[in-house]
């Protein structure tokens, strides 16, 4: 019977043998993909592979739409944050929001 110490050299050789074995599989199927690549005329974009924002950046949010116009056509979507300075001004006159909003046909 063999012993720890032997049993664990086999072992150890076992592993880098599939190791090495791993690697040629890989550089075999690389090329292989390669080869099909080249032969099909296909793009990162076929495979799907195209690059895009990379992953956990997140894309610019679109602006929201206008839903109120100042006296000089500036506009406001009402969205978070500061109002702009024409309305915090409008609001401090005593003017209401609703007299700015944006009505279809106006």
């Amino acid at each position: 019977m063999a012993t720890y110490l032997e049993l664990r050299e086999q072992a150890e050789k076992l592993l880098a043998e599939a190791e090495k074995m791993r690697d040629k599989e890989i550089a075999d199927t690389i090329s292989d993909i390669k080869e099909k690549i080249r032969a099909y005329g296909l793009s990162a974009e076929d495979l799907g592979l195209a690059r895009g924002a990379p992953r956990g950046v997140r894309p610019k949010a679109t602006p929201s739409a206008a839903k109120y116009r100042g006296p000089n056509g500036e506009t406001w979507s009402g969205g978070r944050g500061r109002k702009p300075q024409w309305v915090a001004e409008a609001l401090k006159q005593g003017r209401k929001i609703e007299e700015f909003e944006i009505r279809a046909g106006r």
